[in-house]
Order: C-alpha cells, then sequence, then structure tokens
C-alpha cells in the first residue's frame, strides 16, 4: 500500500494558491486593446459637449472625455492627412520623415508604423475607412504594406447624403473581432472619412433640423452669411456621423466585455476643410480634439488636461501600454513622449514633459511651380503662436491660377473669392489666400482666430527672439533639413501619384484644365 504524506493537503493549498497568484499575475499582464479612432477634418472646439459646442451632438466622445480623459490641448505637427496620420503611426515629427513629411508621398520603408509592431508582437490588426492616406506604402518585396493593419470596409450601409461614406464602420468593427483568435489583444484604426470635403449643401438642416442660427460662433476672418452658416451645419452633420459609428463601437465593446481592457483613443488628424484652417498652421488647423478612455487603468476619470500633448505621443503611448519597447519602430530615437503620466493624478510624473510643442509643413497640394511647396516651421508655447514662413514670396494656400488648391472647395472659399472680385472685401480674401510675412505670432488665448499679428508689438520682441532660438535648436537636434540648411529636398520629393507631377508647368501650358484638380471648384481658378 503506498501511502499520501499528510501534509499533502497543505502542499496542494500552497501550489494552488500559487497558481491563483500566477492566473492573476498573467490576466494583469494581459496586453490592452487599442481602438483608435480618427475623424477626417475636424477642428477640435466642435467636438460637442465637451468642449462647450452645443450645436454638434457627439455623445459617445462625451462618453470617452466623461470616463477617461479630455486633452484641452492636443497639436498634429502637420495639419495635413498624409503627414499627420504619418506622425501618429510613428512617434515622429513629418520634418524626420523624409518623403512622408509631403502629402501624397511614397512612404519611406525604414520607418515602421506601430500598428505593423503590434502585428509583429501577437496583436491582431486591422482597420475600417481611411488608413494612412493618400499616398503608396510598399515593403521591400514591392508589396503593399499594412501600416494600419488589414482592411475591413466590405460592409456597406445606404449614406444619408450623397457624399457621406457607405462604409458601415461599426459593423467592419463587429468583423474585425470576430476574426481574432481567442484570446488575442487587437489593435483596431477606425478612420472615417468624416467630415471631409464634399459635403451636400443643406444637409445639416434638412437631416439634423438644426438652422443656421444655432451656429455659435463663425470665425472673424469669415463673412458672417447664412450661406456659411450652412456650410458649418453640413461640416457639423458630418462629425455626428462619425461619432455615431464610435458610439456603436462603444456598445459592441461592452457586449462583449472587451471595454474595461481597451484602450480608446479619439481625435482628428488635421483642422476643418475651410479656408485658413486645414493645410495651415493656425490655431484651428494643428490644435485637435483628443479623449482617452482606459477603465483599467485611468485614475480619476473626467479630468481635463490642460498641457501641451502632441501626435507624436500616442505611438510610444500604445507601445508601453502593450509592453513593447520602443525601439522596435526603427531609426532610433523617435520623438514623441508617452501620455502614460496622464493615467494617474500624479503631477510629479509631468516633470520631464516638454512645455511646446512644434509644427510646420512642407509640400501638401499641387498648384505650385515646380511642385514647390509652402515652408513653414513653429512653435505654440503658452498662450503664443510662433511661425516661421521660410518662403513668404510662395502663394500659401496655392497659386491663384491654379485654384488655391492647398483648400479644398466649398461654399466658403466661392463666397471670399466672388467677393474679392467683385471689389467689395479683400481683408478676408488676403487672410485666406494672401501672402504671408516671414514672422507671425498670435496670441491664441486672447486671439484664437488669429488675427491679429503680434510680430512688431515691442513687448513680445523677447519672447520672438528665445522662441526661434528654441525653435531651431529643437529642429536642428532632430535633423530637420529646413533647420540644417537643406530644406529644398523636400520640393524635390516625387508625388506617388504620377498624375500629380508638375501640375501647374503642365496646366500653363495648356496640357490640363480645371476639372484635372478634382477636388475644387472650376469658378475658384483665376486664370491666366
Amino acid at each position: 500500500m503506498t501511502y499520501l504524506p499528510r501534509f499533502l493537503p497543505s502542499c496542494l493549498a500552497v501550489v494552488l494558491c500559487m497558481a491563483f497568484v500566477s492566473c492573476t499575475e498573467e490576466e494583469e499582464q494581459k496586453p490592452p486593446n487599442i481602438l483608435f479612432a480618427i475623424a477626417d477634418d475636424a477642428s477640435w472646439l466642435h467636438m460637442g459637449a465637451s468642449y462647450g459646442c452645443d450645436w454638434i451632438n457627439t455623445p459617445a466622445f462625451d462618453r470617452i472625455a466623461r470616463e477617461g480623459l479630455l486633452f484641452e490641448r492636443a497639436y498634429t505637427p502637420n495639419a495635413k492627412c498624409s503627414p499627420s496620420r504619418a506622425c501618429i503611426l510613428t512617434g515622429r515629427n513629418s520634418w524626420q520623415l523624409e518623403e512622408a513629411c509631403n502629402h501624397v508621398p511614397d512612404f519611406p520603408q525604414k520607418f515602421k508604423t506601430y500598428v505593423e509592431v503590434l502585428a509583429e508582437n501577437g496583436y491582431h490588426t486591422g482597420y475600417t475607412g481611411k488608413g494612412w492616406a493618400p499616398g503608396k506604402a510598399i515593403n521591400a518585396q514591392g508589396a503593399p504594406r499594412d501600416m494600419t493593419g488589414k482592411k475591413y470596409s466590405d460592409i456597406t450601409l445606404e449614406p444619408p447624403t450623397a457624399f457621406i461614406s457607405s462604409i458601415n464602420y461599426a459593423a467592419n468593427f463587429d468583423s474585425f473581432l470576430k476574426d481574432r483568435k481567442e484570446g488575442e489583444p487587437f489593435c483596431f484604426w477606425y478612420g472615417g472619412y468624416e467630415p471631409h470635403r464634399a459635403y451636400e449643401y443643406g444637409s445639416g438642416q434638412r437631416l439634423a433640423g438644426k438652422k443656421p442660427a444655432d451656429v455659435d460662433r463663425v470665425f472673424e476672418f469669415y463673412p458672417d452669411t447664412e450661406q456659411i452658416r450652412n456650410d458649418f451645419l453640413d461640416y457639423g452633420y458630418e462629425i455626428e456621423h462619425f461619432d455615431s459609428h464610435l458610439g456603436k463601437m462603444l456598445q459592441i465593446l461592452e457586449e462583449s466585455g472587451e471595454l474595461y481592457n481597451t484602450i480608446i483613443i479619439v481625435t482628428a488628424d488635421n483642422g476643418m476643410p475651410f479656408p485658413r484652417i486645414k493645410g495651415q498652421a493656425y490655431e484651428y488647423s494643428n490644435h485637435l480634439p483628443l479623449a482617452i478612455m482606459w477603465l483599467e487603468e485611468i485614475k480619476e476619470p473626467g479630468r481635463r488636461i490642460a498641457n501641451l500633448v502632441n501626435f507624436i505621443d500616442f505611438a510610444p503611448t500604445m507601445l508601453q501600454a502593450a509592453r513593447i519597447d520602443g525601439e522596435a519602430l526603427g531609426m532610433q530615437p523617435i520623438t514623441g513622449q508617452s501620455l502614460d503620466a496622464f493615467f494617474s493624478p500624479d503631477d510629479q510624473q509631468l516633470d520631464n514633459r516638454d512645455d511646446f510643442v512644434l509644427i510646420g509643413k512642407e509640400r501638401h497640394d499641387i498648384g505650385r511651380p515646380d511642385d514647390q511647396g509652402y515652408p513653414i516651421r513653429g512653435i505654440v508655447q503658452g498662450d503664443l503662436l510662433y511661425i516661421r514662413n521660410f518662403k513668404p514670396e510662395r502663394w500659401p494656400s496655392g497659386d491663384p491660377k491654379t485654384g488655391y488648391l492647398n483648400c479644398d472647395g466649398s461654399p466658403t472659399k466661392t463666397f471670399i473669392l466672388n467677393e474679392y472680385r467683385a471689389g467689395e472685401v479683400t481683408e478676408r480674401w488676403d487672410l485666406a489666400f494672401g501672402k504671408r510675412p516671414a514672422v507671425e505670432l498670435y496670441d491664441i488665448k486672447r486671439d484664437p482666430d488669429c488675427m491679429n499679428n503680434l510680430v512688431h508689438d515691442p513687448t513680445q520682441a523677447k519672447f520672438i527672439e528665445t522662441a526661434d532660438q528654441l525653435l531651431m535648436q529643437k529642429l536642428a537636434e532632430q535633423g530637420d533639413p529646413r533647420a540644417l540648411g537643406n530644406g529644398d529636398i523636400f520640393d524635390q520629393y516625387q508625388y506617388a501619384n504620377e498624375k500629380q507631377h508638375d501640375f501647374y508647368n503642365r496646366f500653363m501650358a495648356g496640357e490640363l484644365d480645371e476639372s484635372s484638380a478634382g477636388w475644387v471648384e472650376p469658378s475658384d481658378f483665376e486664370g491666366n
């Protein structure tokens, strides 16, 4: 007969206890899921009640802000689709990304995205709608890269207007979740096409039941007319469409039990697609909405974060949460700083964060001779925005003869151009489309519309001097060709779309007409 030791029960207890602790630790160390939701062209102050906007309803965004964190001062380094998204995905400022600093580029193979890194580390990755775009990204074998994961956009719906996407974003998210293996963490990119142009004029009134008088404020650099207020309403309606799918995604996560351990980040790539905003470098161009919810980790939810944060902070935040070294993105060091310190209310963790953000741009859309861009660098520090225009002799919104192509066609754009052509008002045209001084300075707290250039204010002379020194010092440290005397390289990079090469010169030679631009009105062109 075999006798069992009398202490077996206590041994079992120890083993079971150790197993329980091990399981508990394993549960605690389970990598978080990630849902990154990005609207296409939405300025910060229009993302619903969280920012005090009462004429655009965004209950999903407001919930994320309420149960997570609302960031009051989040900035993209470059206010255009391709470069802004490149900054998000790589953790680097656009001037550190070679071709990817420009709009519609060939994305350099040397720079990985955080989504690609997560996929290499066991994450189920995918996206719906607009991922990194527009541009071309291929790997060393010549195959398309999954910059934001596998595409999930096949499930469609009947869109409420002619220009809202037919992609059923929420249903595609549900399909993505059903495709993953049991226990596999996921990273999903929800890239809404809204509120990108074009809009169905009057849809805000017709479908949302709103009136032009509901718009709380028309910016100082626009005429306050019913036509422009309707343009605002149509823009707001498309933000609500984006938010409605976000709300459905939250419901899917809740019903599947995944909401608690999912990091949800909601933002936009650049400011609203109106003159003097999208593609420029003013307050409404680069200052964007941002809310983050992570029920498992964020302490004291509902806080409003007043610190300056940058889009290059997203990639290191997500890799750190997944316990992956930022070196996996290659080409060290990345410039972004993880936002994890904000998840805890301990202010001591914020001591090493920068008290400024850098912004800038190079070549956006077509339309200047020899594919020239409009180089800008700037710095936001405190309540001041300092801007250097390196080539003030160029047209900032694109040449008049080719339709000011760095400004989407719209009723607002057409109204301002028609005013100018009629000789009625020139100031609004000048602010939106005219040439600019080499240096600009704005108090964005008192003057968020950036109407009053303080560059000649003697009380600001010291700030201008120190801001310029800090700006150029940081750009040089980051290897920016513009700060190192080789900025013209950005104009030499080719467009990924060959149809866009040398547009201006071909247009002037009569090889192309107004319809070749595609996203502006024929009436926007000034003629030869």
